[in-house]
């Protein structure tokens, strides 16, 4: 599988994008949101108080809507997510940056100098490192988990793998992505350490198996042999 020809033209590392994940349908997304730029999260993770009513229970109110580490809200099919207040509102092809902007500006509406924090829950890239059966799906706790980091959760290279021969297959705007890179050398360390995206696919090619591959290739030549000599036997001594 994810095969390519020797004559492919695979994308140049150094051109690879960097600009971050863009939000897409069917992200989960933990929402966070906070007055006063963040001022009651610094005095919650503080452990700062003052003595007004008011401002206790403005925190109180805070600490009840952002729960443990926020509120999680689906990105929908058509790029919508549907938050408090807001209501619907186009997430999709936005970096987080980009997003927690869009939506401070939104709810500038509803509070003093909002401040928005947001993570995508359910980013994860797929891993197929050489070896029939290894195949695994890898969720990223963090966004600047390296190709390096990611290999080794899954406990390294298969047997089969040729190291040589990694690709990362990664979707863009223009359709996919496919980097070629070389870790069988300590000259592949700065390929190994490229910060993965959510939903790339990393496919090492397994090595041939030359005998296997060859008996495979001659057990259909070899069954039809079987069964014409079994026909013209009995043709030539039907008793």
């Amino acid at each position: 599988m994810f095969r390519t020809g020797d004559d492919f033209d695979f994308s140049p590392l150094e051109e690879m994008e960097s600009s971050g994940y863009r939000i897409a349908p069917n992200d989960m997304l933990r929402f966070q949101l906070f007055s006063n730029k963040g001022q009651r999260l610094n005095q919650v993770t503080a452990g700062g108080s003052n003595g007004s009513g008011n401002q206790q229970m403005n925190q109180q109110m805070n600490q009840q809507m952002n729960g443990q580490g926020g509120m999680s809200y689906l990105v929908k099919p058509d790029g919508l997510i549907e938050l408090p207040e807001l209501g619907n509102i186009r997430l999709e092809g936005l970096t987080i940056e980009e997003a927690e902007e869009l939506l401070e500006e939104a709810y500038a509406s509803f509070y003093i100098e909002p401040f928005v924090i947001l993570r995508v829950q359910n980013n994860r890239v797929y891993i197929f490192p050489g070896e029939s059966g290894r195949a695994s799906v890898v969720t990223l706790a963090n966004m600047n988990t390296t190709l390096l980091e990611v290999l080794a959760t899954t406990g390294g290279l298969g047997g089969r793998a040729n190291a040589s021969k990694v690709k990362l297959i990664r979707r863009s705007a223009s359709g996919n992505e496919v980097y070629k890179m070389d870790l069988s050398t300590i000259d592949g360390l700065d390929a190994a350490n490229v910060v993965v995206q959510a939903y790339d696919i990393i496919y090492v090619e397994p090595l041939p198996q030359l005998v296997r591959e060859a008996t495979e290739s001659l057990t259909p030549i070899a069954s039809l042999i079987s069964t014409l000599t079994f026909f013209y036997a009995f043709i030539v001594n039907p008793n």
